[in-house]
């Protein structure tokens, strides 16, 4: 009996462990107090604010689900989306499929190698919008850099972001622009397959499809999924191309679901609409992220996993 209670007697943290959580939160306090203020109360706040009608000059009033039933009575809510998912699906695969390409070249021992490695990432650190306005002169059909190369070659060129066909094909070449992060982070996971796989792949007969296939990606597997991650959240959040170069697009071609939010907000002062088609965004991507780490299951290697273990 004896035993029993000193069991399920309540547990009395020593000075050594009180101090220790102190501690915990006294260096974790910065992190926290940044996630309430920065993240958790705009967060409660763009919720409430998707309840009411509010212009910005008057107080807000309370409607309740009313500006979720305008969205989705609103052609142009769908129009923004579907055109925001076929982006993301053009935009995402092109650019991993390319960026695991170039790192496999940019990882042989060659000469100069580091320099090109430099050459590919300096496109990761400028401004967005400096890219904008540069791809925009690229994109000029009458004296666009684009457009005179392939006349050299005898092609009259399209007329890229002035044209509704070719308005999203031109934004998602000009997204292979930006292909270093990707490019250092799949360098770093290439360097981290031991060579000695390679190597008894080699002995065992194997060629280089098969080494590339059933060494190189397990090995990168969870920088793949990292990046398909990252590339398919960052690609629904599209908003600069379509702020500078496009203002939409012709017919709107070029209206991604992030300008569909900016437009309502801060053009039309319908900030309850903006902030319900937040939400809805938020959703989307919360589903489509759950969606891939379901897919993924089975398929990602980890070297923690134990024997082997696929995760």
């Amino acid at each position: 009996m004896d035993t029993s209670a000193a069991t399920i007697k309540k547990h009395r943290m020593t000075r050594r462990e009180r101090m220790d959580v102190v501690g915990f939160f006294a260096f974790a306090s910065p992190w926290i107090i940044g996630f309430i203020l920065f993240m958790l109360i705009p967060m409660g706040t763009s919720l409430y604010i998707s309840l009411t009608s509010w212009n910005l000059l008057k107080p807000p009033k309370y409607i309740g689900l009313e500006n979720f039933q305008t969205l989705f009575n609103d052609p142009l809510f769908y129009k923004s989306l579907g055109i925001t998912l076929r982006y993301t699906l053009m935009a995402v695969p092109a650019n991993i499929v390319l960026s695991v390409l170039i790192s496999l070249v940019l990882n042989k021992n060659l000469p100069g190698m580091s320099v090109f490695r430099t050459i590919f990432y300096l496109p990761s650190i400028i401004s967005g919008v400096v890219i904008a306005l540069v791809w925009l002169w690229m994109f000029q059909p009458d004296f666009g850099i684009l457009n005179n190369l392939l006349s050299y070659i005898g092609i009259k060129g399209p007329m890229w972001v002035y044209s509704e066909e070719w308005a999203l094909p031109s934004l998602v070449l000009m997204s292979l622009w930006n292909l270093g992060t990707n490019i250092v982070l799949y360098l770093a996971a290439l360097q981290g397959i031991p060579t000695e796989q390679y190597e008894a792949a080699a002995i065992d007969g194997a060629n280089g499809f098969d080494k590339f296939w059933n060494i190189t990606i397990p090995g990168i597997s969870p920088t793949l999924l990292f990046t398909i991650l990252t590339g398919v959240i960052g690609a629904m959040q599209t908003f600069t191309q379509a702020y500078v170069m496009t203002g939409g697009g012709p017919n709107q071609a070029t209206t991604f679901y992030a300008y569909y939010i900016y437009s309502n907000a801060f053009k039309y002062h319908k900030m309850g609409l903006a902030s319900a088609a937040a939400w809805i965004m938020f959703f989307i991507i919360a589903a489509l992220t759950l969606l891939i780490l379901k897919s993924s299951a089975g398929k990602v290697y980890y070297d923690g996993g134990e024997d082997g273990e696929i995760l």
